[in-house]
């Protein structure tokens, strides 16, 4: 039963939901977390818990095809971990004026972590991510995001998308933040996967489909099996000297790089799926400067 941030009809705000089968149902209305941060400010054992009962009281739920699905984040920040697949290093000493320093942070003991978005910046499913205007060279970065709680715990996957100016980061590693972080810059979703309901995360495919012009122009395929950290050594990383009293989501990195001749394009439609969570479709914008 994963969970969801969703806009029913005529509804002003989001509600937080819990899906069961092809209907959602309000957690506030059967007495569960009424929010994403109210839900990750417990610890895991206690948001089961809540989540449990909830689903013994849900009554009179709504079909998921009368809803629209928002990102599932409401006050988180949105963190990042770079160059922890294999083939992102490679990628990204091929783009760069400066390329040992990939090749050092790839095995160094300190994981490259970085800031990638507030919750302004995130896209929903089926909303609109950008690319740059002043951009030359730009890809999707298909990756598993972690969705942790105020303590650290990871209690829940969806799926992310890291929107990347490989020209604007290649010029220079120091302008990663301008490559980065702008105006839908990521997204996330469709919906969190709660952790306990995983049975395994060592080899789950994610695929990454890039439509143009109603046709594939690119698609990848890599795997969790083939990260270069584990989770928890991420988590305790983004945590050191840092506190999120409302929780945080954590992209991981990603193993699907297209090749140096692709860049998105005004009109793309990029899917990611990621195996037992769901596929994530956004079509591309453009910004003007």
């Amino acid at each position: 039963m994963p969970l969801c941030r969703y806009r029913a009809a005529n509804a002003s705000e989001p509600s937080f939901g819990l899906i069961t089968g092809d209907q959602v149902f309000d957690l506030a209305v059967a007495g569960g977390p009424r929010t994403m941060s109210e839900a990750l400010q417990l610890d895991a054992a206690s948001l089961r818990q809540r989540l449990d009962a909830a689903a013994a009281q849900m009554k009179g739920g709504t079909a998921l095809s009368d809803v629209t699905l928002v990102a599932p984040i409401d006050r988180q920040e949105v963190w990042a971990a770079g160059v922890t697949y294999l083939r992102s290093r490679d990628a990204r000493m091929e783009e760069s004026t400066q390329k040992d320093v990939y090749d050092l942070v790839y095995g160094a003991p300190r994981p490259e972590l970085f800031f990638k978005a507030t919750p302004g910046r995130v896209s929903a499913p089926g909303d609109e991510i950008a690319i740059r205007g002043d951009s030359t060279w730009d890809v999707p970065e298909p990756e598993l995001a972690l969705v942790i709680n105020r303590g650290g715990e990871i209690v829940g996957y969806t799926v992310g998308n890291d929107v990347s100016s490989r020209s604007i980061e290649g010029e220079n590693p120091l302008y990663l933040p301008q490559a980065k972080v702008y105006s839908k810059c990521a997204s996330l979703g469709p919906v969190v996967m709660l952790a306990w309901e995983i049975e395994s995360l060592d080899a789950l495919p994610i695929i990454l489909k890039i439509f143009r012009n109603g046709a594939v122009h690119f698609e990848g395929e890599t795997s969790t099996a083939q990260i270069h950290r584990p989770f928890a050594e991420l988590v305790a990383y983004l945590r050191a000297c840092n506190d999120f009293p409302d929780g945080v989501v954590l992209m991981t990195g990603t193993g699907i790089i297209p090749p140096s001749e692709f860049t998105l394009e005004a009109g793309d439609v990029v899917d990611i799926t990621i195996a037992g969570i769901g596929t994530l479709r956004n079509p591309v914008v453009r910004l003007a400067l």
